[in-house]
């Protein structure tokens, strides 16, 4: 079993992960404040963590987002309205002796790419050669993976392999395609993402107007890309997958107004939103349908193919164990 940690805006979560059979056998998952003092998240992170029986010697993999030195395991996070009190934080040495026992005995890595490596190895993006994944949260997280690995350059590939330090008309895309982007357009101070797209599906028309718009947005800047990447699949996880049947429509049409028209969506793999699960069609070979808000996965093969999981987390923490075994 190879221990893991998924870092995200508001919690974190500690799990062990049977990689072999590609699926996330135990976790933990606890909120996080992302606008506490360095020693309350750090020290958050290890009560997490501290009750997963960890194998004596065990390499960690751990999924965090930008900014951050994955090779020194140090936060950069600045202006980016979480963890800034981690700054230059050395966060490896900090989690030392707590969790790792050697420098050695960790490896950092960007959660978007952490979701689409695992999504490639046990899920949504398998047995496909080219494949990108975003994930829709507080901002845009992106990865470009081909042949198994995650490219940060080359054709169609934004600087870093992400999609936020792009521009749109000349401002960073999440001026955009953000949750603070979203809450501005809609300017009801007193509404959350949730409750936006609450009202989206009760028929609000400016509720569903921010929502479309926003993800027609980010299929026109994707669309080129994944067309010069050669990708034949895009994997959307994130809060904002989880209202698919709102913002799904909206950003297949800028995918195919940027070039890149997928041949199905999500074929034959349908939730119903109760509790239950399709059985007409094969799940995800390693079985990854399991986990919060997860929508279950194909195994069909398309030229071109959009698929949304709902969630990040299981893809991400199977592919933080991914990097820890293969360091």
């Amino acid at each position: 079993m190879i221990p893991v940690l998924e870092i995200g805006g508001t919690h974190v979560t500690a799990a062990l992960v049977d990689l072999p059979g590609g699926r996330v056998v135990q976790r933990t998952r606890k909120p996080l404040d992302p606008h506490g003092a360095a020693g309350d998240i750090v020290g958050d992170v290890r009560r997490c963590a501290a009750g997963l029986p960890v194998p004596a010697g065990a390499r960690w993999g751990v999924a965090v987002p930008g900014p951050f030195d994955y090779a020194k395991g140090v936060a950069l996070f600045a202006g980016v309205g979480k963890f800034e009190a981690l700054y230059g934080v050395d966060v490896g040495a900090a989690l030392l002796g707590g969790l790792w026992q050697r420098r050695g005995d960790v490896v950092f890595l960007n959660d978007a790419q952490a979701f689409l490596a695992g999504e490639w190895f046990a899920g949504a993006a398998r047995g496909h050669v080219r494949a990108v994944g975003i994930t829709l949260g507080t901002g845009v997280g992106s990865a470009f993976l081909a042949e198994g690995l995650i490219r940060e350059d080359g054709p169609g590939v934004p600087p870093e392999g992400r999609m936020d330090l792009t521009e749109v008309g000349g401002r960073p895309l999440e001026d955009t395609v953000s949750r603070r982007a979203i809450l501005a357009r809609y300017g009801d101070p007193a509404a959350d993402v949730r409750d936006i797209a609450e009202r989206a599906k009760a028929g609000e028309e400016r509720a569903c107007r921010v929502l479309a718009d926003a993800m027609t947005v980010l299929g026109n800047a994707l669309g080129p890309r994944l067309v010069d990447f050669g990708a034949t699949a895009l994997v959307v996880g994130g809060s904002m997958a989880r209202s698919w049947d709102l913002v799904g429509s909206a950003l297949r049409g800028g995918l195919a107004s940027g070039g890149w028209v997928p041949d199905e969506v999500n074929p034959g793999n349908a939730d119903p939103g109760d509790g239950s699960r399709r059985t007409d069609t094969p799940r995800s070979p390693a079985g990854t349908t399991t986990g919060p808000g997860r929508v279950p996965v194909g195994t069909a093969r398309h030229t071109r193919a959009v698929k949304p999981t709902g969630s990040a987390e299981d893809a991400a923490l199977i592919g933080a164990a991914r990097a820890a075994a293969t360091a």
